[in-house]
């Protein structure tokens, strides 16, 4: 089948929808699935029930028997090298899954007493349940051996990664209230597994109709386990998904939930609310309450309201480089009200990236489903922009005001329309977008998703902004053949200050394609060429890059994986208006070579790693000089180490460094080093320590990056006995070379050579309690 490659010209643009006309008109061939009748029971089972990897006299007879697993990895459609039982029933309150998994080498089972939701480096089972049946999203519950828990959300057809589109489906954020017991045998695992009803949306019928899929992971032989078949030669897992009856009058009930906190912490900072006049804060034990709300509103609609919300953040960002970047980097959310259900605001361009909303005081959000309509809406304000202002600035303590509403309809089989509106206002000034899009399901193998948009901006100074924007993404997922076409285009007066675009004035086409063949051997279960391509122009038709990275990628037995990249090649050009110092466009040719891998070849350690070298672009040079080309190597390595069933440790090294091409001066080198280490005591209870080292060593010759040198360490003890009841008890602390004076430059604080200051430290105690009702 040939490759659509998406131009800039309108006349390609639509050949592409032409294409997806035609899909659209190809037969649907859809795997049939099975249907199974889950059993009501009066005695919930017990993990000891199954002591003996089979059911005892009280349970036998009276639970589902699930069994007949098949391989879709490391070989689609083969039999499991470990047998599988899974026994299925349910109570007025719960559903359960018992998974037996046998194992012929126990020893080698990979299981460790680690943190909620790390556990996929050990085997694991899954349940998957699609509550309302549509084929769209649905529920992921999954375990290691030891009952450590994982849970997610599932939208089918989530693309636009560039990947074989079915992993990019998981939304781990989700966290519910649910039990999971484990075990090791000496003839494998036993698992179980009781899902509440109260953790579930579903329709309010008597009689509920859902999808169904089972899971085992074994990772010391790349095996992915499925009931019903799950293969990857079609696009989909619940479109080939079996059906559950039996579940009668069940329901959620009047399900409410209130989750009061209390935060007490001391610390130390830079308030740099005045540039002219920076000096150190200090607060002792400053006292925090707020409450957060849940309310169930008819089974499948959910209301949460907060008040003076936690949004407090536990965890770090994971290190990123971000010196010398032309364009914004992208940090993901993390703090749990904004997570949840945030699925529901999802669209091709992302026009919602709630770490905008920095500083909240109150939140309020609506998500669900009936029938074939799904429905989101989010209130909130943000104290963020007037509390950065100086208190001489007129907009000093002003709130901004956040409003957005998505609403999406399901048509044909696992297609959905949408539309979105985005709102924020802030001293007079305003941004606000709407747009439509479109998830196309064309056959079992493609799939095509747009939208276009229009923003309408006002300034606090009075001027305007207004574009349109546009995606296009069309994407092919098989076993062998994966392709995805895409095509952007943002106008130069398109502005999202509600999402994350964090460049416009462009049009741009990608390219992203793979063929592996899949010799499905003892050691190398497939191998093939791999492509990424892209062009951009502006809107006057000035080519602004050009990137193509070819590849050849190998994947082998334990996890282990490389993808040779021995020529490639990226083209920038940069405008008069990009620099002031720039005369004409100016073009960068910088061919390059890279090479990336992972294993997890022996289970006590996990390693991955990435690194290109080649030409480079300095664009941070000299104030007053044009930026130059030269070489850049860059980056990064993790390993892993599981140095006892409890203890993990994660290092990550991250490299930048550009040097000139003629002076074979270094213009900048950026190092960071992060380890971090986490003791599991209990499933509940854990102590983690994060030390992180950052550099940016930069020759003043060549470059207007001022040094700096941070050291940061962080520690936490967690008591997290379910998502929403925790006790966590913390320190921070930072040090950075800056100048005691704290005198400011153009580039921020003045820093000094070797001498270090603590510029911020914090100690705090916050605890959480769930009340469900």
């Amino acid at each position: 089948m040939a490759v659509v490659l998406v131009s800039e010209t309108k006349c390609r643009l639509g050949r592409l929808w032409l294409l997806g006309l035609l899909l659209l008109l190809t037969p649907h061939v859809f795997a049939d699935g099975l249907a199974i009748q889950i059993p009501r029971i009066d005695t919930a089972p017990a993990l000891s029930d199954f002591a003996n990897m089979e059911p005892s006299a009280r349970v036998a007879g009276r639970l589902l028997k699930v069994t007949g697993f098949i391989a879709r990895e490391p070989a689609d459609g083969a039999p499991p090298t470990q047998n599988t039982d899974v026994y299925l029933a349910y109570d007025q309150h719960n559903l359960y899954a018992v998974f037996v998994c046998w194992d012929s080498e126990p020893d080698k089972i990979r299981a460790r007493m680690t943190r909620r939701e790390d556990i996929f480096s050990d085997d694991s089972a899954e349940i998957m349940i699609d509550t309302f049946h549509d084929a769209r999203r649905a529920y992921a519950f999954a375990a290691n051996p030891f009952g450590i828990q994982w849970d997610a959300l599932w939208t089918e057809g989530s693309i636009g990664t560039g990947t074989a589109g079915d992993y990019s489906g998981f939304d781990p954020s989700f966290d519910t209230v649910w039990r999971s017991e484990g075990r090791l045998t000496g003839r494998g695992y036993i698992l179980l597994i009781a899902i509440p009803f109260k953790s579930l949306r579903f329709p309010n019928t008597d009689q509920q109709e859902w999808g169904i899929i089972l899971n085992r992971s074994i990772p010391r032989t790349n095996e992915n386990l499925f009931w019903p078949r799950i293969t990857n030669r079609i696009q989909g897992r619940f479109n080939q998904a079996a059906t559950a009856t039996g579940l009668e009058q069940i329901s959620p009930g009047h399900n409410t939930q209130l989750i009061p906190y209390g935060l007490v912490r001391s610390f130390r900072d830079i308030d740099r609310r005045d540039p002219n006049n920076p000096f150190f804060e200090a607060r002792s034990f400053k006292p925090d309450v707020g409450l957060d709300g849940k309310f169930i509103l008819h089974d499948s609609f959910v209301l949460d309201a907060t008040v003076n919300p936690d949004f407090s953040q536990v965890e770090s960002d994971q290190p990123q480089i971000t010196v010398n970047q032309r364009f914004e980097v992208f940090f993901p959310e993390k703090r749990p009200f904004f997570l949840e259900n945030s699925n529901f605001f999802t669209t091709p361009i992302r026009l919602v990236f709630t770490r905008r909303i920095a500083h909240p005081e109150y939140g309020l959000r609506l998500t669900g489903k009936s029938g074939p309509w799904a429905v989101g809406v989010l209130a909130s304000d943000d104290r963020a922009p007037g509390e950065v202002l100086p208190p001489g600035d007129p907009h000093s303590g002003d709130r901004a005001s956040f409003a957005i509403g998505r609403i999406s309809r399901d048509i044909l089989d696992q297609s959905t329309i949408g539309a979105i509106f985005t709102d924020r206002e802030f001293g007079g000034g305003h941004n606000r977008i709407g747009g439509v899009d479109a998830n196309l399901k064309l056959n079992q193998n493609w799939r095509v998703q747009g939208q276009a948009v229009t923003s309408s901006t006002r300034n606090t100074d009075g001027s305007h902004l207004a574009g349109p924007g546009y995606k296009v993404d069309l994407e092919r997922s098989g076993r062998k053949l994966n392709v995805q076409s895409l095509y952007l285009d943002y106008s130069p007066g398109f502005v999202t200050e509600t999402g994350f675009v964090n460049r416009v004035d462009i049009r741009q086409q990608n390219l992203n394609a793979s063929y592996y063949f899949r010799p499905e051997g003892k050691f190398l279960f497939s191998w093939g060429p791999t492509l990424q391509q892209f062009n951009i122009w502006d809107h006057r038709g000035t080519a602004l890059e050009y990137s193509v990275f070819p590849g050849l990628r190998l994947d082998m037995t334990r996890g282990t994986y490389v993808n040779f990249h021995p020529l490639a090649y990226d083209d920038v050009r940069l405008r008069p208006l990009d620099y002031s110092g720039l005369t004409r466009v100016t073009a960068f040719p910088q061919p390059f070579w890279g090479i990336e891998g992972g294993t997890s070849w022996f289970k006590q350690f996990d390693f991955t790693w990435f690194f290109v070298s080649g030409g480079g672009v300095n664009y941070n040079p000299l104030a007053g000089h044009i930026p130059v080309i030269g070489h850049e190597d860059q980056g990064n390595a993790t390993l892993t180490i599981h140095a006892s069933s409890r203890l993990r440790i994660d290092n990550t090294y991250l490299l930048e460094h550009i040097r000139e091409r003629v002076t074979n001066l270094t213009a900048v080198t950026n190092h960071i080093v992060r380890s971090k280490w986490n003791w599991q005591f209990t499933p509940a209870l854990s102590a983690r320590v994060i030390l992180q080292y950052t550099s940016v060593l930069s020759n003043p010759l060549i470059s207007s990056l001022s040094p700096s040198k941070n050291f940061n360490a962080d520690f936490l003890v967690t008591y997290l006995v379910h998502p929403g009841t925790a006790i966590y008890v913390g320190y921070n602390s930072n040090l950075q070379n800056l100048d005691r004076r704290l005198i400011p430059t153009p580039t921020g604080l003045l820093t000094t050579p070797n001498s270090y200051i603590n510029d911020g430290r914090q100690f705090f105690v916050k605890a959480s309690y769930l009340f469900r009702f």
